[in-house]
């Protein structure tokens, strides 16, 4: 009895009673049902939050600043140089770069690319181009994640609904994490739209926690069945971030590289990203 009087390990200031311990003994109940549940460790703290929520403005802003920026003619280097000064001239760094060996502060992903294009000088936007910027931030030690399609000059029909459709697949997506909701119901609403539109998902690739680590546990699949998988629980962060093919969801990675993912068929791809965090009240994207 002694332990719930005491105060919450999150340093909330409040007592474990009145904090975490209702938390943990419904997380417990669902565990004894057999369900996965998530660690401690994957709850994020105020603390935490606080700064991943700075962070995550950060992250914002340079995709605010690049969407103003972009335009036919202009090179990926010249992305990838509007992601760094804006990161840097705020104070964070870029958590792309030198990543595991990747060489730039951001992922340029057109066409039929599905992630982490690399950034080249030699690589032109076109008319007709659809563009991912991915864009990750470290700020004060604490980590966010997001992307957006752009659209470049006169962009088919075909290609503006790819992109809208994948756009509305991570609304979907968000609104099914709701606590206490499973991250198969994340997949689930993913997939039910794609599929609608004659899309298929990306497997290979997916969402994952964010915040203390550039990637946490869990993963997030964007394809699933409701009720499977992880419990989502108020406190965890993670991104959504569906990568739609226009096409079959067959992809290879690009051996001239090593790091980036093309579609099979060779037909366009489109990818919308989110830092989400998982409240009592529903999720709450960090990174709108």
């Amino acid at each position: 009895m002694s332990e719930i009087n005491e105060l919450c390990w999150c340093g909330s200031g409040k007592k474990h009673l009145d904090c975490h311990l209702p938390i943990e003994e419904k997380i417990e109940a669902y565990k004894a049902k057999g369900y996965e549940v998530p660690t401690r460790d994957m709850l994020k703290t105020p603390a935490q939050i606080a700064g991943i929520i700075e962070s995550a403005k950060i992250n914002t802003g340079v995709l605010d600043y690049v969407e103003k920026q972009i335009k036919v003619g202009m090179s990926t280097e010249q992305i990838d140089e509007l992601v760094y000064d804006y990161t840097v001239k705020h104070g964070a760094i870029p958590a792309p770069l030198n990543f595991m060996g990747f060489p730039k502060s951001c992922c340029t992903s057109i066409n039929e690319e599905v992630c982490h294009g690399i950034p080249d000088k030699n690589i032109i936007l076109k008319s007709g181009d659809i563009i991912n910027v991915d864009v990750s931030t470290i700020y004060k030690g604490y980590y966010s994640d997001a992307s957006r399609m752009f659209m470049v000059g006169r962009v088919d029909k075909k290609k503006q609904d790819l992109v809208a459709i994948t756009k509305e697949c991570l609304k979907r997506g968000i609104a099914a994490a709701q606590p206490w909701n499973f991250i198969g119901d994340i997949g689930a609403a993913v997939t039910a739209l794609a599929r609608k539109h004659g899309y298929s998902v990306v497997r290979e690739f997916g969402g994952h926690g964010v915040g203390v680590e550039f990637h946490e546990e869990p993963f997030v699949c964007h394809y699933g069945k409701r009720k499977t998988g992880m419990l989502l629980v108020p406190g965890m962060i993670f991104t959504i971030e569906p990568m739609i093919n226009m096409g079959k969801r067959e992809l290879y990675i690009d051996a001239a590289n090593d790091w980036t993912a093309i579609t099979m068929d060779g037909l366009p791809s489109a990818q919308w990203e989110h830092t989400v965090l998982i409240t009592e009240d529903g999720p709450v994207s960090l990174t709108y």
